[in-house]
């Protein structure tokens, strides 16, 4: 009996071809036909690197449709198509083997758990060589005086010469402007309000902000400490890793002893004096930056969003016991207008306030179950007979099917006959399981979790009772808080008022099987989240 079998294809490079998938799959059509498989699926990947499954969708639909057990056999041309990574590799290994998938390479034949792990050392040296190759080749090109990768302001790419670069003259002007400002006393936060207020267009095409200017000491760059506006190029300042968890290449500083630095005075932006005194500036400040720590961790700490703008808020002093914040926008691009200061313990002991408000009072959150409840029929009552009728369908066409199969087997039916009914049968089932997955799904209907509500409670007293008596809370009592909470926005008021608090908070932490419900609290009174109730337009 001929089994199900799935393709799938891939290739790394954009600088590849489409034409490398539609070879791959040719490959794998003919290996299945020769096999006596009937292809029921392709799956391929265009320009993704085999070092991650993470972005790769055609690999993830094709992990879901064998979940599904839509198909019996996966055809490769080679395991490397699937995956360089051993660990990937095993686990999709590990995965298919469990739903009965078998993994057939066009060159290697049925994959097995010794040619899995054979394959997966051989692909990871393979991405190691590779990285060492390229890197050797970066440093070729930094020794010609030429750029190894990377677009700085002020600068483009000459045509044709790969790795040259030539001077923006409109771009360097503001680049002198930023060192000359600079030079003469002006913070970056200054200097970038100013260059957002003349219009000028900042590198990324956002605005400015003073981080853009200033830079990052450990890593030497943004505009003040790029040495290429210098005469100079210095390449290996950072090293470029892939995070095994989300697929992202993320960058590390290396130690200076690994840079490497050529000449390039033809890109020189800046006089050699005013470079040097900008460098002797911030000189000043860097030993104070290495006896400077961070705050620790505060209990809103990246949750706090301004009204005004929908920007993030920072720490913009301390006095005592007094933790002041504002607008980053405000103060970084000068971009908002809300330049307010706010008092942070008193934004957390109204959020805390607020939180003990609303769990004390489960009959808000009751209330709120039971309107997404209602809603959920309400919008599925007309969909739910269809839905029903299309299931019952469907149970009848597979019952159908095995029975025609069944009648084939015993000779009943004959070869012609059984093929035409089973090939009728197939459509049919396609058609309703197509109709199916566009009909929403009957509601769900949601209960309490009276056990969570409480604990959170104590929780939350405990927390209100620490910050009353200004006791350092523990970790372990912000982390749980913090589950509950999304977002905290603070919005302007006229003067010597206080400011208006939205706090928006996970409702499904205290209902059975919820998806995540948004629910929030703002100016005392709750209101629906985003997904708790249909959102109305305009509104």
């Amino acid at each position: 009996m001929s089994k199900r079998a799935a393709l799938y294809a891939r290739y790394s490079s954009d600088l590849q071809t489409d034409r490398s998938i539609e070879d791959q799959l040719n490959l794998c059509r003919s290996y299945a036909v020769k096999q006596g498989h009937d292809i029921v699926a392709e799956f391929h990947d265009h320009a993704k690197s085999g070092a991650s499954i993470m972005g790769r969708d055609a690999l993830l639909g094709m992990m879901d449709a064998a979940r599904d057990g839509a198909f019996d056999v996966l055809v490769v041309e080679a395991l490397d198509r699937i995956s360089r990574d051993q660990e990937d590799l095993a686990g999709i290994f590990k995965r298919l083997t469990h739903e009965g998938v078998e993994i057939c390479a066009v060159h290697d034949g049925r994959a097995d758990i010794i040619q899995i792990g054979i394959r997966g050392l051989v692909g990871a040296l393979f991405l190691q060589d590779l990285a060492h190759k390229v890197r050797r080749g970066l440093a070729g090109v930094v020794r010609d005086g030429r750029n190894a990768g990377g677009k700085a302001y002020g600068y483009k790419p000459v045509l044709g010469k790969p790795g040259e670069l030539e001077i923006v003259e409109a771009e360097a002007e503001v680049v002198r402007r930023i060192y000359e400002e600079y030079a003469a006393g002006a913070p970056p936060r200054d200097i970038a309000g100013r260059l957002n207020r003349d219009g000028i267009v900042a590198p990324r095409g956002n605005d400015w902000q003073a981080s853009t200017i200033n830079g990052n000491m450990k890593r030497f760059n943004g505009i003040l400490q790029n040495p290429i506006y210098d005469g100079r190029i210095i390449w290996n300042r950072v090293s470029m890793v892939k995070d095994p968890d989300t697929g992202r290449r993320i960058s590390r500083p290396n130690p200076e002893s690994a840079w490497q630095e050529v000449p390039a005075p033809h890109l020189r932006i800046v006089p050699a004096e005013l470079f040097q005194a900008v460098v002797e500036l911030k000189s000043h400040y860097r030993p104070f930056s290495k006896t400077m720590k961070r705050n620790p961790k505060r209990l809103l700490s990246g949750l706090l969003r301004c009204g005004a703008c929908g920007g993030g808020m920072s720490i913009h002093g301390k006095m005592g016991r007094v933790t002041r914040i504002k607008c980053t926008k405000a103060t970084e691009a000068r971009t908002c207008g809300n330049r307010r200061p706010y008092v942070l313990e008193d934004i957390e002991a109204g959020v805390i306030s607020g939180l003990q408000q609303r769990l004390s009072d489960r009959r808000s959150v009751e209330y709120y179950v039971t309107v997404y409840n209602a809603e959920q029929q309400r919008l599925s009552a007309g969909d739910g007979a269809e839905r029903e009728k299309a299931a019952q369908r469907l149970a009848a066409v597979n019952k159908s099917f095995q029975r025609a199969a069944d009648l084939a087997i015993d000779g009943v039916l004959s070869a012609d006959e059984a093929k035409v009914r089973l090939d009728e049968l197939r459509v049919e089932r396609a058609e309703i399981e197509k109709k199916l997955e566009t009909m929403p799904e009957p509601p769900n209907v949601i209960q309490l979790k009276p056990a969570l509500i409480n604990r959170y409670l104590r929780i939350v007293e405990t927390l209100a009772a620490s910050l009353r008596g200004n006791d350092e809370l523990t970790d372990d009592i912000k982390a749980t808080v913090r589950e509950l909470i999304s977002k905290v926005t603070v919005y302007p008021t006229s003067s010597g008022q206080p400011p208006e608090i939205e706090v928006e908070g996970f409702l499904s932490k205290f209902v059975e099987d919820a998806p995540e419900q948004n629910l929030k609290i703002r100016g005392g009174v709750m209101v629906a989240g985003s997904g708790l109730e249909p959102p109305t337009p305009g509104l």
